[in-house]
């Protein structure tokens, strides 16, 4: 029977989100023997509902609610975004956690360092890529080499690169934890109907289930966290599958609802002790978004490359991703080898007509690369409510103000002339770079790690500055974006934070 808690049950640790920083922390917690009740705003999906239809799976998992501004892709279901993902996982590097002493200020930017190294987080990343499966690590083989693959590797040494790899994937290149191999079916974005590919959907919270000391609820949208005189959480307010407002009470309380979620609950729950919103006295909560230095270059090659088969990221190049000041910007970034839908395509390459078919007609010859590089902080890019404007749930619309930093740009530059000189020695003729803010996949920042509470919004744990039994758990709390893609170090920061929420326990510090 599935474990149930009560509502009035004030013991237990309240997760909100069971994406790649909820799910994990909620398992973590439950290993330990903690009592969690994890408040999912989307459904549950079973791996007979997943099918390589990118539009079709979008209407089922995607967050599709209103929001106002900058575009954002992310997922209302168990599992998060880690249904959707793409499963490119590197390490940050170890200047990547030290941006302002080594970029120095970047006018316009808040860049600041982070209160934790790289030394302190590797024991936790070895954790998070032995649960995960990363291909290239603990004895988990590298990834099939696709075609796609081998064009980026092939472009990449004629231009000079050496850091060429189709590791670093979470994608099981064999069978693994109950999970079994890759079988190349593609289509990774729509979710993996085999599991191949690592989900918390069915990794971390069956995990946790089978403890006994985990509860999910599904459809269970919150709407506030409420806190007594003294300024501690007691309990979570949400809409149920029904729309009917809920509390569950709580010893703590973890917001992992990505970063726009994360914001909007934090600052929708305001009151005459916190005016300006939860976790707020320094002015920083929703400010210092982040969302990576993104392109899509995609050219037509000589031959056929079938870049839909195998996994939508194959393998990347890592050359590009240190700080080399002499190209002109700070920090880094990756290319990684990528493969679209004919839909989403058509999107991508302008014109119409017999242009254009002639492109889709060559579908098969079509080769794509993914850039994602360092985006340094700006209080101007920030997470606000609607003041009038409010959704079904009766929640004030979340607004998205972002604007790329002029670094961003002059990395994106350099990163699209790197793309097309790489697809241009293999004799590939470019169709499309993007030059302008796309949607946002890796969204990052809002509730930052700092030493001075002055300066952000968590500590070094992802404890509220403000309040001691709030947790942010999930990209919020990055200081800094660095190159690598987001989830490896969310996970890792998960386990982390898991460890130390259960330390203060025993010391009946919560």
């Amino acid at each position: 029977m599935a474990t149930q808690y009560a509502m009035n049950d004030g013991s237990v640790v309240v997760v909100i989100g069971s994406g790649a920083g909820g799910g994990t922390l909620s398992n973590e917690l439950a290993q330990k023997g903690i009592d969690v009740v994890c408040l999912e705003a989307g459904g549950r999906l079973r791996f007979e509902d997943i099918e390589n239809d990118p539009g079709l799976m979008h209407g089922r998992m995607g967050w599709n609610d209103e929001r106002i501004g900058a575009p954002v892709w992310l997922c209302k279901t168990v599992g998060g975004t880690t249904v959707r993902w793409t499963a490119i996982t590197p390490r940050f590097q170890a200047h990547e956690f030290r941006a302002r002493s080594t970029y120095g200020a970047l006018d316009g930017t808040t860049l600041i360092d982070w209160p934790l190294t790289l030394d302190e987080l590797e024991p936790y990343y070895d954790r998070a890529e032995a649960k995960i499966g990363i291909t290239g690590t603990h004895e988990m083989p590298p990834s099939f080499e696709s075609a796609n693959y081998k064009v980026l590797k092939a472009g990449g040494q004629k231009l000079g690169y050496r850091e060429i790899t189709s590791t670093r994937t979470a994608i099981n290149s064999i069978a693994y934890d109950g999970r079994p191999a890759c079988q190349q079916i593609g289509f990774c974005m729509s979710g993996c109907r085999i599991g191949a590919k690592w989900s918390t959907l069915y990794t971390e919270v069956p995990k946790a289930e089978a403890t006994g000391h985990f509860e999910l609820r599904t459809g269970a949208m919150v709407v506030k966290i409420n806190h007594d005189d003294t300024g501690k959480v007691t309990g979570v307010v949400y809409r149920d599958a029904g729309g009917n407002l809920r509390e569950q009470k709580a010893r703590a309380v973890a917001v992992a609802g990505n970063v726009i979620e994360t914001t909007r609950l934090l600052l929708n729950s305001a009151t005459a002790r916190f005016p300006e919103g939860l976790a707020n006295s320094s002015g920083h909560l929703g400010r210092n978004y982040m969302r990576h230095v993104t392109s899509l270059v995609y050219a037509r090659m000589p031959g056929e490359v079938h870049f839909e088969r195998g996994p939508r990221q194959a393998g990347l190049i890592m050359d590009e991703r240190f700080h080399t000041p002499q190209r002109g910007f700070a920090g880094g970034y990756y290319l990684e080898a990528a493969s679209t839908s004919p839909d989403d395509l058509s999107g991508a390459i302008a014109g119409w007509g017999r242009e254009y078919a002639d492109h889709m007609e060559h579908y098969s010859h079509m080769a794509g690369i993914f850039v994602t590089g360092e985006d340094p902080p700006q209080a101007t890019n920030r997470i606000v409510l609607h003041p009038e404007k409010t959704d079904q749930y009766g929640l004030p619309v979340p607004v998205l103000e972002y604007a790329m930093h002029e670094n961003s740009l002059a990395m994106q530059r350099h990163a699209n002339e790197r793309s097309e000189a790489l697809y241009g020695s293999l004799g590939g003729k470019l169709l499309a770079k993007t030059d302008g803010v796309g949607v946002a996949c890796h969204n990052m920042g809002v509730a930052r790690m700092s030493d001075d509470p002055a300066d952000g919004v968590t500590n070094r744990w992802g404890q509220t500055h403000d309040i001691p039994n709030l947790f942010v758990s999930d990209g919020s709390v990055f200081t800094s974006s660095a190159a690598a893609n987001p989830t490896l170090t969310i996970v890792s920061l998960a386990i982390r934070q898991a460890d130390h929420i259960a330390e203060r326990m025993s010391r009946r510090e919560l």
